[in-house]
């Protein structure tokens, strides 16, 4: 597939997985009629289920996948909606717009298609690592220290970030994976940034902006220099899940005249988040570059509001990679830390763009602290 064709293609997703509200910025965003049926019993946790991976009296090691003598060989996508709601944290007595937040979540977290948050199409999707071999992978690795669990608040698999190296001035956690921010769990795709806002809310957390984000991504712990990618200086597409050409992992091309023949025919070829270990910066965040793209905010101060910001690169961007030393060129962009791109910009509450390749992560302002405008 020329690479000019599918960063054409690219683009036209994009803009064809746009949706925004009618003129009432309180009103979500409609669900696909593909997603219509969605069944409206399956329970919704409160202060969130762990999954059987992440049984573990010591919450801040890696899961082990020898836990109880048991391998984790559940298939990775979660097909339907009881399945994807435990993976969904709610903080005790949070509602939604002072309602049942389950009414919320019933409505827009499904298996059934573009108008629901879940994992992508099942029927598509190619994954090549298990979730067994995802926990082998983080064996030894320690997600989040109690320490750090103390710092942000008791919230699981978060870490502050910080300038300065002096983590006592840290402003902010942000999740060390992708939501549904659970290790070696397919990330959640399909979600607007004004339902990710809610999800992370419903946590008690926020989205990220984009400051927070970026230092998350390129900041040392130490204080020391920042770096260009989470892993270091130079691109290296095998490092994170970067390296899947739409060429050679799909079928058939992607379709993105609507969303529709998009969920039809655009593969969600995601991995468990952290079977990337090396893909990781060094405050200990992972997937920031591939796996899926990121919804964060960002403050404009020409609107004087709040803004979707879109930005990271999902599995296929070795189809539209550029290195930092090349020339820019309109086909290609370059992923590093601070690359800001100006993708999608709504107001946030008015921020309806979904696509196959899209999530988020969550952050959380210590002390109650509001984001930097």
């Amino acid at each position: 597939m020329p690479v000019r064709w599918f960063v054409l293609a690219f683009a036209l997703a994009a803009l064809a997985s746009c949706k925004v509200s009618s003129n009432d910025e309180e009103k979500p965003a409609p669900p696909s009629p593909s997603a219509s049926a969605a069944p409206s019993a399956a329970p919704v946790p409160e202060g969130g289920a762990l999954a059987a991976s992440e049984k573990r009296e010591d919450a801040g090691a890696a899961p082990d996948a020898s836990d109880a003598g048991v391998v984790d060989d559940r298939p990775l996508h979660h097909t339907t909606q009881e399945e994807l709601l435990a993976l969904i944290s709610i903080a005790p007595g949070k509602k939604w717009r002072k309602r049942d937040p389950g009414e919320f979540l019933r409505r827009y977290v499904g298996p059934d298609g573009p108008g629901q948050t879940n994992q992508g199409n099942p029927a598509l999707a190619r994954h090549v690592i298990a979730r067994a071999q995802c926990l082998e992978g983080l064996r030894g690795i320690t997600l989040q220290t109690e320490a750090q669990r103390e710092a942000c608040g008791g919230h699981e698999n978060m870490v502050p970030v910080y300038e300065g190296g002096d983590p006592e001035k840290a402003k902010v956690c942000i999740d060390v994976f992708e939501y549904p921010n659970r290790p070696c769990e397919l990330p959640m795709v399909w979600v607007p940034p004004a339902h990710a806002a809610a999800l992370c809310e419903l946590q008690g957390k926020r989205l990220c902006t984009q400051e927070e984000w970026v230092l998350a991504c390129r900041g040392d712990p130490g204080g020391g220099e920042p770096s260009t990618y989470a892993y270091g200086s130079e691109l290296d597409l095998d490092i994170c899940n970067t390296n899947k050409p739409a060429a050679k992992w799909s079928d058939k091309p992607c379709d993105p005249r609507t969303i529709d023949t998009t969920w039809a025919t655009c593969a969600t070829n995601t991995e468990p988040s952290g079977s990337y270990p090396r893909c990781r910066s060094r405050f200990g965040v992972f997937d920031q570059h591939g796996n899926v793209a990121e919804a964060m905010t960002r403050f404009d101060p020409e609107e004087d509001k709040v803004v979707s910001q879109l930005k990271g690169s999902a599995f296929f961007y070795v189809d539209v990679a550029r290195r930092l030393d090349e020339p820019p060129r309109r086909e290609v962009y370059s992923d590093h830390c601070a690359h800001d791109p100006r993708w999608h910009v709504q107001p946030i509450r008015k921020a309806f763009h979904v696509n196959y390749h899209l999530g988020f992560r969550c952050c959380h302002a210590r002390g109650g602290r509001s984001p930097a405008r």
